[in-house]
Parts: C-alpha cells; sequence; structure tokens
C-alpha cells in the first residue's frame, strides 16, 4: 500500500511556485525575475491615491490610524534554510511596496497560456489605505535548519494560559504573521492572497481572521459588537509611543519595532443581548454611548477607582473590566477589530467577536493587565478566549533595504 503524502510534505519536497517552477536557496532571486518580479527597490507613491508610507523607522499598521478591515494572517515556514527566509523578505519587500501603492505586484503579461503574475482582484481600486505589517513568532526560533535560535529575544516566548481561557488550536500561534489593514476588504485580502501566493512553498496558511471596524464619520474610538467603545485609553503622541509601544534596548535587531499580541475572543452576542443595560454598563465599567467611565459625562475623563456615589459605593464596580485593568496600571496600544464568521455549528450561535490585536514593547504589559482582569472580570460572562499567538514585529524598513534585515545581519 503506498503512503498517502500531505498536502505540507508535498511542499516541502517540491518548494513548488504558483508558475510549477522550483526556487532553490541560491536561486530565488533568479526564479522570481523570470516569472515577472522587479527586485530593484521600490518607491513610495506620494500621488497615489488614498496611499499609507511603506519606508520609515516603524512598520505601518501600528501608529498608523486604523483603517475599517483587517486580513490577519499566521503562517507556518516552510523554508529550510535561513538564507531561503531571507530571500522570501528581499522578495516581499518591493511587492509590499507596490501594494501600498495600489499597484499590480508584477509587469503584466500578455502570455494567455500562462497564471497572470497578480491575482487582479482590485484592478480599478486605489491603495485603500492598505498597511501591512510583518512579524515573526517563538516558533519560528525553533526551527534548528534556519539557525536562528540565539536571536530569539528573551520576550518573545508563548503567552501563558489565562484564567477562562478555553483556546483551539486552530487559531493558536505561528512562525510569522501578516496584518494587511485596508479601507477596502479585497484591498486587505488581495496582499495576503499575493503575498502568500509568490512565496509558495516557502510557506503555508496556519490561520486567518478577518475583521471590520464601524469608524465614526466624524472620527473617534470605534464601537465594537457589544456597542462599547474600543481603544479609549491608547497613547495618541509620539512620547505615549516611545514609552509604551517602540521596543528601544534589549537585541539590537528589535530596536524600534514592537510586539504584537492577537486574541481572538468569541462574544456571547445572544446572552449579551439579554442583559439590561445598567448590567452591561456595570459589566465594562462605562457608559454605553458616551463611553465616559460610570459617574462622568466624557469619553476620556480619567478612571477614578475610589469615585463613590451618595451611599458611599464604588461608582465602578469592582469586578468590572475598567477597573481590574486600571488596577494592573499597565498601557498598551489597542487595534482591536470585530469579526463575524458565520455560526457555531454544535450550538448555532453566532461565531462573532473581537480580533483582539495589542502592540506592546514588553509583553508583560498585557500579561499583567490580563491577569489583572483574572477570574474577576464580569465580562467573562460573555466572552471565551478561543485564539492567541504573539509575534516580534521588526522595526521599518529604509529603501534599499528589506523587511526583517536586522534579523539576518546580526551575528
Amino acid at each position: 500500500m503506498s503512503k498517502k503524502i500531505t498536502r505540507r510534505e508535498m511542499l516541502k519536497l517540491t518548494g513548488m511556485t504558483a508558475a510549477g517552477v522550483a526556487i532553490g536557496a541560491s536561486g530565488f532571486g533568479g526564479v522570481a525575475k523570470a516569472l515577472g518580479y522587479n527586485l530593484m527597490p521600490v518607491d513610495d507613491n506620494l500621488l497615489a491615491a488614498n496611499k499609507v508610507m511603506f519606508y520609515g523607522k516603524h512598520q505601518s499598521g501600528i501608529a498608523t490610524p486604523v483603517q475599517k478591515h483587517v486580513y490577519f494572517a499566521s503562517l507556518e515556514v516552510l523554508a529550510s534554510t535561513k538564507e531561503e527566509l531571507q530571500d522570501l523578505f528581499k522578495l516581499w519587500t518591493p511587492l509590499s511596496v507596490r501594494l501600498m501603492n495600489g499597484e499590480d505586484i508584477g509587469d503584466s503579461t500578455t502570455n494567455a497560456y500562462v497564471p497572470p503574475t497578480d491575482t487582479g482582484e482590485t484592478y480599478g481600486l486605489d491603495a485603500s489605505n492598505l498597511s501591512l505589517t510583518f512579524g515573526v513568532g517563538p516558533s519560528l526560533f525553533e526551527k534548528k535548519e534556519l539557525g536562528l535560535a540565539h536571536l530569539k529575544p528573551s520576550e518573545l516566548k508563548e503567552l501563558p494560559h489565562f484564567p477562562k481561557d478555553q483556546l483551539d488550536e486552530a487559531f493558536c500561534g505561528g512562525d510569522l504573521c501578516i496584518q494587511a489593514c485596508a479601507d477596502d476588504p479585497q484591498v486587505a485580502f488581495h496582499a495576503v492572497r499575493n503575498l502568500i501566493r509568490q512565496a509558495s512553498g516557502k510557506v503555508l496558511l496556519k490561520w486567518t481572521q478577518t475583521g471590520f471596524n464601524a469608524l465614526p464619520a466624524n472620527g473617534g474610538t470605534p464601537r465594537n459588537l457589544f456597542s462599547f467603545k474600543d481603544g479609549t485609553v491608547n497613547p495618541s503622541t509620539p512620547t505615549d509611543f516611545d514609552h509604551t509601544v517602540w521596543v528601544d534596548s534589549g537585541n539590537s535587531w528589535m530596536t524600534n519595532g514592537t510586539y504584537l499580541i492577537v486574541r481572538r475572543i468569541q462574544m456571547h452576542l445572544e446572552t449579551w443581548d439579554r442583559t439590561s443595560l445598567k448590567d452591561q454598563e456595570a459589566a465594562f465599567g462605562r457608559h454605553r454611548d458616551s463611553g465616559a467611565p460610570i459617574g462622568n459625562t466624557n469619553e476620556f475623563d480619567e478612571v477614578d477607582l475610589t469615585a463613590v456615589d451618595k451611599n458611599n459605593k464604588l461608582l465602578i464596580p469592582e469586578d468590572s473590566h475598567v477597573f481590574l485593568a486600571k488596577k494592573a496600571n499597565k498601557t498598551i496600544l489597542r487595534r482591536a477589530f470585530s469579526y463575524s464568521s458565520g455560526i457555531v455549528s454544535a450550538t448555532g450561535a453566532y461565531d462573532a467577536g473581537l480580533l483582539f490585536i495589542s502592540f506592546q514593547k514588553d509583553p508583560k504589559s498585557f500579561i499583567d493587565i490580563q491577569n489583572s482582569l483574572g477570574r474577576l472580570d464580569r465580562l467573562n460572562e460573555y466572552i471565551t478566549h478561543r485564539g492567541s499567538a504573539i509575534f516580534a514585529c521588526f522595526p521599518g524598513v529604509a529603501k534599499g533595504s528589506y523587511i526583517g534585515e536586522a534579523l539576518f545581519t546580526t551575528l
């Protein structure tokens, strides 16, 4: 009886591109050029409509004003050498610039007998404020064939199991991640689709999640599916970001980078929808409509954990989400999106919730907040954490450089 070969095993054995060409570590660039890719540096097109800059001190998609949609992809690395992985990032760099310019990823072909270089679903669309953010997970450094173990930051560890976690391995971990955010969902999907397509044989999709934001017409904080504002206390100034988000010490390749944490949080909407407004607000510790802390009128009023009513009862309940998070005394950058992925087949309930994404210079900040919430958080009655991953995001890219260059050039 012949042994069946899995898709993953086949990809590892063949290393085939979408065009059916095997790519070796030494010939990656040459094959890419033959397939129509221009590996020369590509400029940010300053005249492109709705354009986010690719080059800079930090990667896009972090301090970038939040867009309406996200396509988040966690990847498994199949590359068998450090050089292969390095060449992949060299290939992805000019492709990413072109995507963020709202352009096709390769030169047009008039040969109707070969697959087009670009999949084409964004023809006629502009850049839609597309941002691309790349990160590497702890498991990448455990691949002995890549020889990167000595470069793993001490902070880059799999997240601990938190109280009330009910994680599904189908939405956990990953060697690499690509966060594509845009104001058009098809632009975000197209970007990831084409980057993965051109990396065929070198990476494999592990899990993905789409998400969306309802951005107020006059600006302001978006609301989650519970109708509460999400991200009120985010850092806002360059100084805030320096203190909260950007790495400035430790492993040299992480300087000006950050740590990305993603959690797929299912919201039990049916239970929430049967809960009184008063109890909803008590669970969050904020007024729903204004976003203000309970007892206040403005969203950005300071949270006072000691404020009491006329009966000397705390205005913000001690088991509320805001109260427990505030006690941790840590700040992170929240960049969350809502998601809706059909129904849970076993129950018929909505499979919907929050794709929580945060950026912080030290993952311990998030861990401290999550531990502070613990089992006491009243919101636990209405949410379940289903997915979890952490990634170290590279610093920004200078023109003439490539994504993650510092990682590959650090001794």
